[in-house]
C-alpha cells in the first residue's frame, strides 16, 4: 500500500511538467524540423515543375529519375553553387555557374518564414517565452544543410554534378543569412545585433564615422543605400525593357528558333523569367560604365560594344545593343547611376535634418562633416552590396568563349561606389542647407551636433556630478538653479520649457544636454548666494503685526549672512521683580 501510495504522489508531482511538455515542443527539434521542412518544400516545388514539363514533352529523352536529376542540380543552382555538366560532344566537363537570381529567392523566403515561425513569440504576455534566437538559427541551420546535403549526394550522380567545394560554402551562405534575418524580425528588428558588426572597426574610425548617435548614423545609411539600390535595380530593368522593344524583332525570332513544340516554348520562357533579374543586373552595370562580358574577351558598355560572334540564339541576349562604338544614346543610360546618387543624398539629407513632430521637442541635426561622413558609409554600402549582384548574377557558361559571362563584381562594385559619392555628397550638402534655411524660415531653430565625439559641451555627465557634488554638501540641486523658488514651497506657475532647448525626452534618446552659457553670471558665487537668499525672505515674509504681551516673537529664517544672535543670561531667582 506504501508503494502504492508513494507511486501514485510521484505521478501526481510530474503532472504538471507532462503537460507543459505536451503543450510545446523542444525548441531545438522544432527549429530542426522548421528547416528540414523547408529545404524538402523548396526542392519539392523545383521537381514538382520539372516532372510536368516531363509528362509534358512530346520527345522525353530520360525517364523521371533524369527530370528528378535536374530538378536537384536547378535547386543546388539556385543556392549560387556552380555545376558542372558532363554530357558535351567534345566530353570535357563544362561548367555552369550563372545564378537566377529570382530562383534564389525561393529558398532565401523559405528558409526565413522557417526562422521566423519556430520563434514561436507569445500573441499576449501571459503566453509561454518564445525560444531563443540562437537555439532557433541553430536548429533551421543544421536541418536546412540536413536535407541540402542529401540532394547533394543524390544530385552528383546525374548529367548535371554540383562542385563539392561550392557546395561546403554556398549552401551555409545561404542557409545561416537567411535564418539570422527570419529569427532578427521575429525578435522585432533589434537594432543591438547590428550596431554590435561595428565593433570590428578601430576605436577612431569608430568614432569619426559614427560617433555617440551610431544607431542613427547607420539606419539613415542603410536606408538610403537601400532606395539608392532601388533605382539602380529599377533604372537597369527600364533599360532592358526599351532595349527588348528596341529589338522586339530579333527577340521573337530567337524565341521560335529554339524550339517549335509549346512544351519547350514554355520551359524556354520560365528560364528567361528567371534570369530577368540577371540581365536587370547586367543593364545597371552597363548604365555605371564597366558594362559586363558576353564570353572572354568580350566587353559591352556604353562606348562600344562587342558581343562574342557565335552566341546561341536567346530572347535576352537581343537586348544587346548593336556591335560597333556607342552613340548619345547609349551614354545617356548614365542618367540611371546618377539618379541613383542624387536618391542616396536626399535620404541622408532627410535624416540629417529631421522636420520635428507636432509637441515634440526639437531633432538634434549633424553638422556638415558627420552628413558627409554617412554620405561615404552609403556609398560604401552602396559599393558591397552591387558587387554581391554583380558576383552572383554572372559567371561561366561553358569553356573558351563561353568562360565568361556577367560584370566583373569589383568594377561594377567599385563604380556603383564612386557614382553615389560623386552626385549624393552635393545632393546631401545643399538639401541639409535648404532644410535648415526652411526650419529657420518658420521660426525654429534645431540644435546643433558638434563634429568632434558626438555631443554639445556642458554634457549631461558633467552636470550629473555637480549635482552629486552638491548633494553631498547637503544643498539642494536644484535651489541655486531656479531663482524663482523658496525653500520649501511650491513655485508659483510652472515651468515652461525654452524654446530651442531639449527636453527630457530627447536627453533620453540623444544622451546630450545643451550647453550652458559661458558668459552667463556665477550662480554658485558666496556673495550672489547670500543676495538671492536675502531678497526670497524679504519677499515671503508675512508683513509685521504686533505680537501679543507675553509671546515670544515667531521665528524667522536665518540668515546666512548676519552675525549669530546673542542669547540673554537668565536672571537669578532672588533677584526683585
Amino acid at each position: 500500500m506504501a508503494c502504492v501510495n508513494l507511486m501514485t504522489a510521484h505521478r501526481t508531482s510530474l503532472a504538471p511538467l507532462l503537460t507543459r511538455m505536451r503543450d510545446r515542443e523542444p525548441g531545438l527539434a522544432a527549429s530542426f524540423l522548421g528547416g528540414a521542412v523547408a529545404a524538402g518544400l523548396g526542392f519539392a516545388s523545383f521537381a514538382a515543375l520539372l516532372m510536368v514539363l516531363w509528362v509534358s514533352s512530346p520527345y522525353p529523352d530520360n525517364g523521371p529519375g533524369g527530370a528528378l536529376h535536374v530538378a536537384a542540380a536547378l535547386w543546388l543552382l539556385a543556392h549560387g553553387v556552380e555545376l558542372v555538366r558532363t554530357d558535351t560532344l567534345s566530353g570535357a566537363p563544362m561548367p555552369v555557374g550563372v545564378t537566377p537570381l529570382l530562383l534564389l529567392a525561393l529558398p532565401v523566403w523559405r528558409v526565413y518564414r522557417a526562422a521566423r515561425d519556430a520563434v514561436d513569440a507569445p500573441a499576449d504576455a501571459d503566453g509561454p517565452p518564445p525560444v531563443p534566437a540562437r537555439t532557433v538559427w541553430t536548429g533551421v541551420v543544421l536541418g536546412y544543410l540536413g536535407v541540402g546535403g542529401g540532394v547533394a549526394l543524390y544530385c552528383s550522380g546525374g548529367e548535371l554534378r554540383p562542385e563539392w567545394i561550392w557546395v561546403t560554402v554556398c549552401l551555409p551562405l545561404v542557409a545561416a543569412g537567411a535564418a539570422a534575418a527570419g529569427v532578427w524580425s521575429a525578435y522585432g528588428h533589434p537594432r543591438e545585433p547590428v550596431l554590435s558588426v561595428l565593433v570590428v572597426l578601430p576605436g577612431p574610425v569608430r568614432r569619426l564615422m559614427f560617433g555617440e548617435d551610431a544607431r542613427a548614423r547607420v539606419g539613415t545609411a542603410v536606408r538610403a543605400t537601400g532606395a539608392a539600390m532601388a533605382v539602380l535595380f529599377g533604372g537597369g530593368a527600364l533599360l532592358l525593357g526599351v532595349s527588348l522593344v528596341w529589338h522586339g524583332g530579333v527577340a521573337r525570332a530567337s524565341f521560335l528558333q529554339l524550339t517549335e513544340g509549346w512544351t519547350g516554348r514554355f520551359a524556354v520562357l520560365l528560364l528567361g523569367i528567371s534570369l530577368i533579374p540577371n540581365a536587370a543586373v547586367w543593364a545597371a552595370s552597363y548604365a555605371l560604365g564597366p558594362g559586363f562580358f558576353l564570353g572572354a574577351g568580350h566587353v559591352v558598355h556604353p562606348f562600344v560594344s562587342d558581343p562574342a560572334p557565335l552566341l546561341p540564339p536567346f530572347p535576352l541576349l537581343a537586348a544587346v545593343p548593336d556591335a560597333g562604338a556607342g552613340t548619345p544614346l547609349n551614354s545617356a543610360s548614365g542618367l540611371v547611376p546618377v539618379a541613383a546618387g542624387v536618391t542616396a543624398g536626399w535620404f541622408v539629407a532627410r535624416g540629417a535634418v529631421r522636420w520635428p513632430a507636432p509637441d515634440a521637442p526639437a531633432p538634434v541635426r549633424w553638422s556638415a562633416v558627420r552628413t558627409a561622413g554617412v554620405m561615404l558609409l552609403t556609398a560604401t554600402l552602396c559599393a558591397a552590396a552591387f558587387a554581391l549582384l554583380a558576383d552572383l548574377a554572372g559567371g561561366p557558361l561553358g569553356v573558351s568563349a563561353l568562360a565568361r559571362f556577367g560584370p566583373v563584381w569589383w568594377q561594377a562594385g567599385g563604380a556603383a561606389g564612386a557614382w553615389t559619392a560623386a552626385f549624393g555628397m552635393p545632393v546631401a550638402l545643399i538639401a541639409r542647407a535648404w532644410r535648415l534655411w526652411g526650419r529657420r524660415r518658420r521660426g525654429g531653430e534645431i540644435p546643433t551636433q558638434a563634429a568632434g565625439a558626438g555631443g554639445n559641451s556642458g554634457s549631461g555627465k558633467e552636470q550629473g556630478e555637480t549635482r552629486g557634488k552638491e548633494t553631498a554638501e547637503g544643498k539642494d540641486p536644484g535651489q541655486d538653479r531656479e531663482p524663482g523658488r523658496s525653500k520649501g514651497k511650491a513655485p508659483a506657475q510652472p515651468e515652461q520649457p525654452v524654446p530651442g532647448t531639449a527636453g527630457t525626452a530627447e536627453e533620453e534618446l540623444y544622451d546630450v544636454l545643451p550647453a550652458e552659457d559661458p558668459f552667463a553670471p556665477d550662480w554658485h558665487d558666496d556673495l550672489a548666494r547670500a543676495s538671492r537668499w536675502a531678497a526670497l525672505r524679504d519677499a515671503a515674509a508675512p508683513p509685521d503685526l504686533p505680537a501679543p504681551s507675553g509671546t515670544p516673537p515667531a521665528e524667522s529664517h536665518p540668515d546666512p549672512a548676519a552675525p549669530p544672535p546673542v542669547t540673554p543670561e537668565p536672571e537669578p531667582p532672588d533677584a526683585p521683580r
